[in-house]
Formats: structure tokens, C-alpha cells, sequence
């Protein structure tokens, strides 16, 4: 079976940005999942977007009118003249979120109280970080049930739990009654949904946006195929198409856009890149099964070159294993519940590596750092009782769920006092008290003297905020005490796709190979392998793939025009 279209792209994630864009402006599109869900690992994320000076910050008075955004950028990636890519990210960021805005049925919510990951030159308390507004999962129709559903083990009974206030409301729901109003109403809308529609209709975080990105494109007339794999792409000199497992072959006039969400579960590619698994399978990513590469591999076939220099090949998260009755396990991300007050982290040998608080990428370089070569890299969050019954410790709920379901499945460790813990656990048992008597010393006055908890804007703002001096730290008090063993993951890939500011995948000879675009997970991150703060993969990604979907409807001729309409590099100061 043959059929044609102006442009193609093969799976989803940024490509439907690429997609909605190239069809509002007249171009005929098909995408092609692989998966039978739509989403990828968007659908299970936070649905963070990380572009400095976004109209919505605007709109709240948030201006920047210096150069402070390109400063954090350079500092943070560690280069003193930003790339083209670079530039256009920073350039085009704010006019993809104003298109989107204003052509689709794309609607973000300001993020203004979010502050960059890291403190230093040019970072910002807030204003730089957006998501999109909850949905109606009824607005999809039929095509909801295509949408890849939240992740089970993040979620409430398939229920999404919003950051910011609706998480808040969650974690306070037995101290406030405003809190348990929220809630009751959040679980009486799901469980009507359950009853009636099999599947949650109020659509949140990354699950939010990909059902507006996919209304967007559904609305613009674009076919959308599921459980189609493409096997190689078609053309000789210009990328014209593609073949597809079940032999179906489409033909694509203006170009085909990779957005295969990176290499997550590719082995032999982790083996090659990822340093902490040289065999490939001590690396245990929260992205979904079907993220194996595809991109990349194909992206090479046509002369692409995989750029894997940078810093880290990945976005590296600790994630627990969570097994399931089928004998599989799940990766549950552990990115909010290290912060908060009555946590803990230790290796085997009962020592702290690192602030908890910091972000999932820099704590997991930390533990990479302080294991000893040839060792596994991998630790143990601790908490006390009260912690536990308060946020929960990752897969295994707070109050009122009981921990024993968690505990015989063997994904918790109990102890009723740190010796007993430390001795089920494998832990050094007298350093392990040692380590948190020290720690509950200085913890009482809100202080981390050993690695400066609480003293940034992120570590405060990921913490609580009810809870004073320091919102991120108290003593471990009371026992029993519970601990869940972290192991090296990731939420998604960096290396990828070399390709120049127009999204045009490079050949060996760094020229723009014809017809070809990479975005997402499938383009080498701008970052250069760091992780400056949330939502700098799906930013750069939604940016990228607005650029990509305007030039395959320009046809190339806008190219050098757009290009040339980036502004000139800052220099450094």
C-alpha cells in the first residue's frame, strides 16, 4: 500500500508541535506512532516547559529585558558563545508558546513561582517555566482512548495529581479542610469518569498537553496512524518517505521528522554511551518500553550522525523498582519526595552523598561520584514514620494507604528503629546511626552544614512550605522507619541527532541532509548533556518542532531567512 502527504512524521512526543505547526500552515500531514498509545514519554511527565521569557511571564510583569537568560545558559552548559541552536531556542521559544496559544486548542498556564535548578549568573527565581492547563478528556472523543494513559505508578487509580496546588492539597488533606474539599472532589469527578468513560476524563501535566496537541492536530485535518513502525527511510539524496513494518510505504513531498523519544531502552546503545552500564542493562529508565531508539537508527540509514559528546548522554533520575503480578517490574522516578522534610539518603556503607534536595540529574552524579569503581551505583532513601504517613515514599502512598501491601511485595524495607532497617536493608548499621544523629543536630535548626540542603530557591520550593525554619529539612524522629532502594535511571536520552538551528539533521560533512528534521529526544539536546532546570526537554523540544513544521512548509525557501533572523551570540562577561 502506497499513499502520499507533504510531510511525515514517524511517532510522536515534539513531532506533533513539528505536525500541528506544518498543517496550520497548509501542509498536508501524517503522523505515525509506534506505539498503540499516543504520547510517549510526554504523556507521563510533568508537562514542564522551560522557555525564558514566555509571553504568560510577560503577562504577569516577569520582563527580561538583559541578557540574564543567555548568561544562565552559558554558565549552566559550561560555553562562552552560545550555538545557533542555542539561539534559536532562546529566540523562537516565546513565539512557538504565542502561536500555539493562538492558533490551537494549546493552552499553557504560567509557571511563575518555579525558580532554575541552580543558583549563579544569570538564574531566575521564576517566570521562565510554563505547562499546559488541565483538559477535558471528553473533547478527544473517541481518539482518548489512544492517548497513552498516566503512568500507573505515579498515579492515584489512574488518576493525574497536578504539581503545584493540587499536589499541595493532596499532601494536606488530613490537616486542612480546604484541602479535603479539593480532594473529595477530585476523587468523586474520578471516580464518576471511572464509572462511566473506563479511564479519568480531567487531564493533567504531560497528559494535558499531548491530548491538546493532539485536538490541535485532529482539528487541522492530520492523520494520526498508532502500531506503525517505520523500518527506513526513502529517498536517495533527499528523504522523500518512509517504509513501515507492515509494508505500507508513505511518500512525503516537503521532508519526514524524527520524534522517536531517544534510546532509553536501547541496550546496545547504552552500553555504548552511558557509562554506569556498560553492559547495558544496569540502567533502568522511567520512559516507556517502546522508546528503543527508532530515530536514531534511522536517522543514521540516511547519513545522520548521532552526536555523542556532551557532558551526559541522559536525564538522569533515581528510580525504585516496582514489581508488578506479571513479573515485570515498573520504574517509579523519585523527583519529589527526597526533598521533603524527614528524608534521608545513604549508600550501603550508611554515608550521605549528596543534598537530597537538589535535582534528579545532580543527585544522581553525586551518587555516581561517590561509588567506587566497579561497584553498582546505587542507595537507600530512609524516612521516618511520620514522613511516610505525611508524602509517602515513593510507589508505596501516604496515609491512609496501609505500607504492608508494599511491604510484602518486598518493594518497602521496615525497621523499628535505624539497626533493624540498616541490618534488612544491607546497611552499615552503626555508621547509618551515626550519620543520621549528625544529621538531626543540625537538622533541628533547619541547617545542612555538609552539603547546604534547603539553602537554594529550587531545594525551598521543592520542600514544604508550612514547614519552618528550612521547608526541606527536619530530624528522622520517630520510628518505625521505612527505606525503598534507589537504582540509576533516567527520564529520557540527551545524545542524539546532530542537527543544525532549523532542526536539520547533519551529515558526516555537518550539511543539512534534504527532507530530513530530528526533534525531541531525537535531536541532541541543546544542553549539551546538563540539566539547567525543569522542562528543559520539553521546551527546546516544542520549540524545535514549531521550527521544523515551519520549515517543511516553507519548503527549504524560508530557510536561510530564518536562520539569519537569529540574534547575534552574546559575548560573554
Amino acid at each position: 500500500m502506497r499513499r502520499g502527504c507533504s510531510a511525515l512524521n514517524t511517532c510522536i512526543r515534539a513531532g506533533l508541535a513539528a505536525a500541528v505547526t506544518a498543517a496550520h500552515h497548509g501542509q498536508q500531514v501524517i503522523i505515525a506512532e509506534k506505539a498503540t498509545h499516543l504520547g510517549g514519554t510526554s504523556a507521563w511527565s510533568g508537562g514542564w516547559l522551560w522557555i525564558p521569557r514566555n509571553p504568560l511571564a510577560v503577562a504577569e510583569g516577569i520582563v527580561e529585558t538583559g541578557d540574564a537568560p543567555e548568561r544562565y545558559l552559558r554558565a549552566q552548559t559550561h560555553v562562552s558563545e552560545l550555538d545557533a541552536r542555542q539561539r534559536a531556542f532562546l529566540h523562537h521559544g516565546p513565539e512557538m508558546v504565542a502561536f500555539f496559544q493562538r492558533h490551537t486548542a494549546v493552552q499553557f498556564q504560567s509557571g511563575s513561582r518555579m525558580p532554575d535548578m541552580h543558583a549563579g549568573d544569570g538564574s531566575a527565581h521564576g517566570g521562565r517555566s510554563l505547562c499546559a492547563l488541565p483538559y477535558d478528556g471528553r473533547r478527544l472523543g473517541p481518539w482518548l482512548r489512544k492517548l497513552r494513559p498516566p503512568l500507573d505508578i505515579l498515579s492515584l487509580a489512574g488518576m493525574g495529581i497536578a504539581g503545584g496546588a493540587d499536589m499541595a492539597a493532596f499532601f494536606n488533606a488530613t490537616r486542612s479542610p480546604k484541602a479535603a474539599m479539593h480532594v473529595g472532589r477530585r476523587l468523586l469527578r474520578h471516580g464518576r469518569d471511572l464509572l462511566l468513560h473506563r479511564r479519568g476524563q480531567q487531564l493533567v501535566n504531560g497528559n494535558a498537553l499531548v491530548a491538546r496537541l493532539l485536538r490541535s492536530a485532529l482539528d487541522l485535518g492530520v492523520t494520526v496512524l498508532t502500531g506503525k513502525a517505520a523500518t527506513r527511510l526513502l529517498g536517495s539524496g533527499r528523504v522523500g518517505g518512509a517504509q513501515f513494518a507492515d509494508g505500507e510505504v508513505i511518500h512525503a513531498r516537503r521532508g519526514v521528522v524524527l520524534a522517536c523519544g531517544g534510546f532509553p531502552h536501547d541496550r546496545q546503545r547504552i552500553a555504548q554511551l552511558v557509562p554506569h552500564a556498560p553492559q547495558g542493562h544496569q540502567h533502568y529508565s522511567a520512559a516507556p518500553r517502546e522508546n528503543t531508539g527508532d530515530g536514531l537508527r534511522l536517522g543514521e540509514q540516511a547519513g545522520g550522525q548521532v552526536h555523542s559528546c556532551g557532558a551526559h548522554a541522559g536525564a538522569w533520575a533515581p528510580v525504585s523498582q516496582v514489581p508488578r503480578r506479571d513479573g515485570s517490574h515498573g520504574h517509579f522516578p523519585h523527583l519529589v519526595d527526597r526533598a521533603k522534610p524527614g528524608f534521608i539518603a545513604v549508600r550501603s556503607d550508611g554515608r550521605r552523598f549528596a543534598n537530597e534536595a537538589d535535582c534528579y540529574h545532580d543527585f544522581m552524579n553525586a551518587l555516581f561520584a561517590a561509588t567506587p569503581q566497579g561497584e553498582p551505583a546505587q542507595a537507600w532513601l530512609i524516612c521516618d514514620h511520620a514522613a511516610q504517613r505525611r508524602y509517602g515514599i515513593g510507589w508505596a502512598k501516604p496515609f491512609p494507604f496501609s505500607t504492608r501491601i508494599y511491604q510484602r511485595c518486598g518493594y518497602l524495607h521496615k525497621g523499628d528503629s535505624l539497626a533493624q532497617l540498616a541490618q534488612r536493608c544491607g546497611i552499615d548499621a552503626a555508621q547509618l546511626q551515626c550519620t543520621v544523629a549528625a544529621f538531626n543536630q543540625h537538622a533541628a535548626q533547619g541547617l545542612d552544614p555538609v552539603y547546604g540542603r534547603g539553602a537554594s530557591a529550587y531545594n525551598r520550593a521543592q520542600g514544604e512550605p508550612l514547614h519552618g525554619p528550612n521547608p526541606s529539612l527536619r530530624p528522622l524522629l520517630n520510628g518505625p522507619f521505612y527505606a525503598v532502594k534507589l537504582l540509576p535511571g533516567s527520564l529520557g536520552t540527551f545524545a542524539g541527532l546532530a542537527t543544525d538551528a532549523a532542526a536539520r539533521v547533519l551529515n558526516e560533512q555537518a550539511q543539512p541532509i534534504p527532507g530530513l528534521y530530528a526533534v525531541g529526544n531525537d535531536m541532541h539536546s541543546v544542553m549539551g548533556g546538563h540539566y539547567p532546570s525543569g522542562g528543559i526537554t520539553l521546551g527546546p523540544g516544542m520549540t524545535f518542532g514549531y521550527i521544523a513544521g515551519k520549515a517543511l512548509s516553507s519548503s527549504g525557501a524560508g530557510l536561510p531567512d530564518m536562520l539569519h533572523a537569529l540574534p547575534a551570540p552574546f559575548s560573554a562577561v
